[in-house]
């Protein structure tokens, strides 16, 4: 199993953020074709006190083919062109193999 990992930076209006990323992005997200499961985590702190982080985000696919493939299809194309419009400065996205 495979996820695509987004780390997002806290952003200037959070409450503008989480809007449009729940209301608009998530759904779009989970029309990916292949997506085994979505899970976003909110931040709350780090073993050091305050994180630079506002969401953890990871979607899980059976293997990389099927992640590329989602990203190459429409619904990724239209979920990652969505992404860009409001988070393109805080966002970062990593590739990870799970380890089971």
């Amino acid at each position: 199993m495979v996820k695509l990992v987004a780390l997002y930076k806290k952003p200037e209006d959070a409450a503008d953020f989480d809007r449009q990323y729940f209301e608009t992005h998530v759904p779009l997200a989970m029309k990916m074709p292949g997506l085994v499961r979505c899970e976003v985590a909110r931040v709350t702190g780090s073993p050091m006190g305050e994180s630079p982080f506002h969401l953890i985000a990871e979607l899980y696919f059976q293997d990389m083919a099927s992640l590329s493939a989602a990203m190459a299809s429409a619904e990724g194309k239209a979920a990652a062109k969505n992404l860009m419009g409001f988070a393109g400065k805080v966002v970062s996205m990593h590739f990870a193999e799970v380890v089971e």
